[in-house]
């Protein structure tokens, strides 16, 4: 409508109204009065000039409008004109004058016709417009009726009255603004009341082209009008009800909806509708008898709706109805006939099989014996047995049965509903019904909804029996295989449906029947519901598989549900058995998923635990009459996800240490703490809002866990992590603790990288704080070990690594004797472990002297020893562990001090293992009539090898090497001696060999040993006393050994060996009281002996010159540092004689003599000797390539000496060279080290090695005339000088030859050589 036409409208309507005033606004000359005066209107309208004209002049006759009402439509206006159009409030606004009340009547007057108008343009609009549209009309309409409810309900009622033509579509939508209308509105006059009841009543029956649609929209007004005329409403469908005759479906629809839903009555109201209810019920029973009522109910019950699903209100309260008549029939044979018609019907459709269930249970509420015998008979019929076999079911007469198996199971269950306090001696015949048709059934999503809301029901009605918590039931356990089944049963990679937390709460009702569930079932459950519910997929995941579906659920509704639902079954089953046993039983179940790889899994278990710690501290229900399970499992646990990556995680596990916490101090406390008090804002999870914030998409449909109450010990939730962590183990039992670590060192084991690094700092966060008190670490220690290798983290392994360093603070020996067990061999990861547990200083040291306690417990086998039986712990082969333990660790960093400082006893030691291994080495003959040993029990030889006497060698190698005693390493290692370590019989010359090395390079350890070697003379061992007494004898010849005992002192330790039952020890002793050191006239005596033994040198037998040169060898060692005196100088110009012998053995020993000479005079004068110790460093050099290995061996062990007694640099490099490098490097630096340190007798090595160049061994030839070489390559212009013809022909000759060697830097450098030669060659001739 237009702003000129509402103008006109507005002095039309002022007009009637003056003319209803004066009594005459009813007579036809005013309506064409107003007809002609409005010719536009008309236009406006729409529906005809005298429509519209009378529906004017009658907007006011009957009701007035008060100026406050009048008031409110003017504030409101501009936004009812807001249609299409801005708003002009001023234009239709007129002057007011204070004085003139004429003036005010007028302006109220247009105001009333404006609003009517607009009122009456949107009811028409209505009919026109979209549904968007429609919606925003409504909405304008109930804000007008909110300010002028007359105005709107008269313009609605004219509206109907003054337009009957209009279609069904617009009227159905006049409707539907009228319930709205009516529904906004405290207080409908009674006029009005009775004029759209009316309208209601006419248009309820009225059959049209939109069906029931438009029955129920005019019945949806009788219903708006039940809260304003209730009495009115009730005596009408009791009337309509009680004619005898079937009620019409609008009746029948408006009853369904009064009694689904309540809202629609005041509350006053709503018993009186009860009672009528069952008044008309009651009034109802004769019905059942009339033929034609009769079938018109089972008519119109078995009715199908359009779309085969729907269950419309009025057929639902059919159901009802039936239900309650039946109740009230007194007639059983009625009863049964009704019921069992009811069954035969079909059972296709869901609302069809609710309503017939919904029927029974409302008979068996007074008739439960007849309703039990129908239902037995129903499920003994034919039909519900083909469905029962799974038949195929393909035609529609066969599918109406196909579900009659649901309608039993939801039959069952509402009679259990309504049977109420008569229910519990039917409880267990009902559950097996219910079992035996869901285990029979086809299986579908009808079977399973329809077997779970039965037995929701069921447990309902039992919930609210008194005595059903005495009540023993005898189907819980096969109810829970049916559960357990169903769950199994559910998709795990969707979730659709509500069957989870379904299943859930019905077990929940369960944990309070009897009997309780057995342990072994309970944990079928819970594992089967974690896995079914914490291995969902994430959030987003389940919704976009539900993006697919017609009909989406809402699946954040669903997964917040189904989570709430889990927590709830873990706290029944608390409250149940509120024990720290069941506690612990629960939790054990969630451990699995605490530990999952996959984020979204983990934070569902942390959440399910945070929520039953919080449940507890809040009802303060677990038992405080037993100690915590397992405790410090679960707070390892926690505390590893207080680490988590994912931030969530984190916080529930940091508000879960809080609760947890409480709960310990509120069992330790023993007593029940005070009243819990609102918690402020927790620093580990709510941020500003209170809200956990979330960092995956799977949270956003598990809220957070609400903020509980908390108790005095709150302070824990102010805290870090570690706070936390240290003070909940500050109130742990040993044994809680010990728990602990066992949980923080299996997660070491873990697979995820995040994980072991938790575990690790936990590890050692524990640990730093209570590992002085611990028991069992040696365990301990053995399981880091095996997870070790597989931690990847450098920092996580430092970390588990730290923990053996603090443990060894206060538990060595049990470590030392664990690690014992994997040392054998020694892996880097037992290495990096031995290592760690020596990082500190003092710890190393006591490391090293427990191996070594270890090491000396050498019992032999049964067939070495004397028979006895192997010791079940098999100490030997932890002797083997230290032994390589320690050969290993004297290479480490962190042993090196420690090692230094108990040289003297593993020098013992390690001498000691090496005879117990050979001791084993020795084969033995089994005694007659001895049994054969196990298999499993190794013999003594295979152990010896096991052992291996290499390895205890070098050890003893190594300790020689890491702790600065090289030297004497060195004279072992140039004579080949260590292999005397390798037989029982040369044992004894090997420790000989030792000890002189020791004595002759002066030792500084000498004393030290000697401090320790003494007791051992007296050991219950005989290997250590044997090893004892032969270093002894060697000490005797060094000055060391008077600074530590006197000469009596030594010859009562000898003399007292005397007696030792071992005769080499005896021997060993002889040997040693005929020391020099005890009879100094020996000295002179064994000089005289020496020229006499020169001249044997000449003797033409091999084997006497080789005896002489040894015999003068040992004299000279007799003589000890006394040397051979006077004839020093001649021994070695007859012995250097030797030294191109032909035969091999003299050549070695007269060079080996000439070694033993040169040691005795190392620290006196040279004089004379000096000359012949520089002439015999070429022959040795060149010795060096003899093709006899043992020449070999001497030339170098002598050229060493003769270096050392030289005082050449470097020393240790020089004996590195001449023991293991042999090619040209080496030659080039031994020839380097000569001619460097001789150059004075440059002319006599030159002569001699030409001289070399006509031997017969053509390694020496070649090895002179490199000698030559490198000589000339230096100093060519010596060379060139001192070279005659004939040498220069030989060194050419020579070097052709070398140009054929195998070796090509041999012939390279021969090439070279030649080149020079022929220069210098040719030199004369130019």
């Amino acid at each position: 409508m237009r702003l000129p036409e509402l103008r006109v409208a507005a002095v039309n309507v002022r007009e009637a109204r003056r003319r209803g005033r004066s009594r005459t606004c009813g007579g036809r000359d005013s309506q064409q009065g107003v007809s002609h005066a409005c010719p536009r209107s008309e236009e406006a309208g729409g529906h005809g000039r005298r429509g519209h004209s009378a529906k004017r002049t009658r907007i006011f006759s009957h009701v007035s409008v008060s100026t406050k009402e009048s008031s409110t439509c003017t504030q409101e206006r501009p936004d009812y004109a807001s249609w299409g159009q801005e708003s002009h409030p001023t234009t239709f606004l007129l002057c007011r004058s204070k004085s003139n009340q004429t003036s005010l009547e007028h302006e109220l007057f247009m105001e009333e016709a404006y609003n009517s108008a607009i009122c009456f343009k949107m009811l028409r609009d209505i009919g026109t417009s979209d549904l968007l549209q429609t919606k925003y009309l409504t909405k304008k309409i109930k804000r007008m009726a909110q300010r002028c409810p007359n105005l709107v309900m008269e313009t609605i009622h004219d509206y109907f009255k003054d337009n009957p033509e209009i279609s069904c579509r617009h009227r159905l939508r006049l409707f539907e603004v009228l319930v709205t209308v009516i529904g906004t509105l405290n207080v409908l006059e009674e006029t009005w009341q009775k004029c759209f009841m009316q309208l209601a009543l006419e248009h309820m029956t009225k059959s049209t082209e939109l069906d029931d649609i438009y029955q129920d929209a005019a019945s949806n007004v009788l219903l708006a009008l039940c809260r304003h005329s209730w009495p009115a409403v009730a005596k009408h469908l009791e009337t309509e009800l009680l004619t005898g005759v079937f009620p019409h479906r609008s009746l029948l629809y408006v009853m369904g909806i009064l009694f689904f839903q309540e809202k629609f009555l005041k509350k006053e109201d709503r018993e009186s509708w009860k009672d009528l209810l069952s008044q008309m019920t009651r009034k109802s029973v004769p019905f059942l008898n009339t033929d034609v009522w009769s079938k018109e109910l089972l008519w119109a019950i078995t009715k199908a709706g359009k779309t085969q699903k729907e269950h419309a209100p009025e057929k639902a309260f059919l159901f009802v109805y039936y239900g309650l008549i039946l109740q009230a029939e007194e007639n059983s044979t009625t009863v049964r006939m009704h019921l069992k018609a009811l069954l035969e019907t079909s059972h296709q459709w869901d609302k069809q099989r609710e309503g017939i269930a919904l029927t029974v249970g409302l008979v068996a509420e007074r008739h439960l014996d007849d309703a039990w015998a129908i239902l037995e008979q129903f499920g003994r019929s034919t039909p519900l047995k083909w469905s029962l076999q799974n038949l195929s079911l393909k035609t529609n007469k066969d599918l109406r049965w196909k579900w009659a198996s649901s309608t039993m199971l939801l039959s069952y269950g509402q009679m259990a509903a309504w049977a109420k306090s008569h229910i519990l001696p039917w409880v267990d015949n009902i559950l097996s019904r219910m079992i035996f048709y869901f285990r029979f059934s086809s299986w579908d999503e009808t079977l399973k909804q329809s077997f779970l809301t039965s037995i929701s029901m069921l447990l309902g009605a039992i919930s609210r029996s008194e005595g059903a918590h005495s009540y023993e039931f005898s189907q819980t356990s096969e109810l829970l295989e049916c559960l357990m089944t169903l769950m199994e049963k559910e998709p795990q990679d969707t979730l659709l449906t509500s069957i989870r937390q379904q299943v859930i709460r019905i077990v929940s009702s369960l944990c309070a029947l009897r009997p309780p569930i057995d342990v072994e079932r309970k944990s079928r459950l819970l594992s089967i519901c974690f896995r079914s519910i914490l291995a969902l997929p994430q959030l987003d995941a389940l919704e976009k598989q539900a993006c697919l579906l017609l009909e989406q659920p809402n699946i954040q509704g669903l997964y917040s549900q189904t989570m709430e639902a889990l927590d709830h079954m873990l706290q029944c089953l608390m409250v149940q058995n509120p024990t720290v046993n069941e506690l612990h039983f629960l939790l054990s179940h969630l451990y699995i998923w605490l530990t999952s790889e996959k984020t979204h899994e983990r934070q569902r278990a942390v959440y399910r635990c945070t929520a039953l710690f919080k449940f507890l501290n809040h009802k303060q229900c677990l038992s405080t009459k037993e100690n915590f399970i397992r405790v410090g499992q679960l707070v390892a646990m926690l505390g590893i996800l207080c680490q988590d990556s994912d931030s969530t995680i984190q916080c529930v596990s940091l508000e879960a240490l809080g609760h947890l916490y409480q709960l310990l101090m509120h069992q330790k406390a023993q007593e029940i703490p005070e009243v819990e008090r609102e918690s402020p804002r927790e620093l580990f999870g709510p941020d500003a809002d209170g809200a956990v914030r979330w960092s995956s998409g799977d949270q956003k449909g598990c809220p957070p866990i609400p903020q509980g109450m908390a108790s005095k010990d709150d302070s824990v939730f102010y805290m870090s992590s570690n706070q936390a962590l240290q003070a909940i183990t500050n109130h742990l039992e040993m044994a809680e603790l010990t728990d602990l670590i066992w949980t923080a060192i299996d997660g070491l084991g873990s697979t995820s990288s995040s994980w072991v690094q938790a575990a690790a700092d936990l590890l050692l966060l524990v640990i730093q704080e209570h590992g002085d008190s611990l028991a069992t670490v040696g365990k301990m220690g053995q399981a880091i070990h095996q997870h070790l290798c597989a931690i990847q983290m450098p920092q996580a392994k430092d970390s588990a690594l730290r923990v053996i360093t603090l443990l060894a603070r206060n538990h060595i020996p049990e470590l030392v004797a664990a690690f014992l067990d994997f040392s054998t061999p020694l892996d880097s990861q037992a290495f990096r472990l031995w290592r760690a547990l020596g990082a500190e200083q003092p710890a190393s040291y006591l490391i090293l002297t427990v191996l070594l306690a270890w090491l000396q417990k050498r019992p032999l086998p049964p067939s070495v020893g004397n028979g006895r039986s192997y010791p079940k712990e098999k100490p030997y082969l932890r002797s083997l562990a230290a032994m390589n333990t320690i050969h290993e660790l004297q290479f480490a960093r962190e042993f090196k001090k420690a090692v230094r400082d108990v040289f003297p006893q593993l020098f013992l030691a390690h001498l000691a293992q090496m005879h117990y291994i050979l001791e084993l080495s020795q084969p033995t003959e089994p005694e007659q009539g001895q049994k054969i040993q196990e298999a499993a029990v190794l013999s003594p030889q295979s152990l010896a090898s096991l052992l291996g006497c290499s390895t205890s060698l070098e050890a003893l190698k190594s300790l020689l090497s890491t702790t600065g005693h090289w030297h004497d390493f060195a004279h072992l290692e140039l004579q080949s001696a260590w292999e005397y370590f390798t037989s029982i019989h040369t044992y004894p010359q090997a420790v000989g060999l030792l000890a002189r090395a020791m004595v002759q390079n002066h030792c500084t350890q000498i004393k030290a040993v000697l401090g320790y070697l003494l007791p051992n003379l007296q050991s219950q061992q005989e290997r250590e006393r044997k090893t004892a007494i032969l270093l002894l004898i060697e000490f005797l010849y060094s000055p060391a050994l008077l600074e530590v005992l006197s000469k009596q002192a030594a010859l009562t330790v000898l003399a007292q060996s005397l007696q030792d039952p071992s005769s080499e020890i005896r021997v060993a002793s002889l040997q040693g009281l005929g020391n020099i050191l005890f009879h100094p006239e020996k000295e002179s005596l064994l000089q005289r002996q020496l020229p006499a033994f020169l001249n044997g040198f000449f003797q033409k037998s091999e084997a006497v010159v080789v005896g002489i040169m040894g015999m003068v060898s040992d004299i000279l060692h007799r003589l000890g540092m006394q040397g051979a005196g006077a004839q020093t100088l001649s021994i070695a110009i007859n012995t250097r004689y030797f030294f191109d012998d032909e035969q091999d053995k003299v050549r070695a020993a007269a060079m080996a003599l000439f070694g033993d000479l040169v040691a005795t005079v190392a620290d006196r004068n040279l004089r004379g000797l000096r000359t012949q110790v520089c002439q015999s460093m070429v022959p040795l050099l060149l010795h060096l390539k003899d093709q006899c290995p043992a020449v070999v061996t001497q030339a170098k062990f002598t050229f060493y000496r003769c270096a050392v007694l030289l005082r050449w640099q470097p020393r240790h490099t020089l004996f590195c060279t001449l023991a293991w490098e042999s090619g040209l490097s080496a030659r080039h630096f031994l020839w380097t080290c000569l001619m460097t340190h001789s150059q004075e007798e440059f002319s006599i090595h030159l002569s001699q090695a030409i001289n070399y160049l006509h031997s017969h061994h053509r390694h020496i030839k070649t090895w002179a005339a490199l000698f030559i070489g490198y000589t000339t390559c230096y100093q060519p212009q010596a060379v060139s000088q001192m070279l005659s013809d004939k040498d220069i022909k030989l060194l050419s000759s020579t070097f052709k030859d070398l140009k054929k060697d195998p070796e090509p830097g041999i012939r390279e450098f021969a090439t070279r050589q030649l080149l020079f030669f022929w220069k210098v060659s040719a030199r004369p001739n130019q």
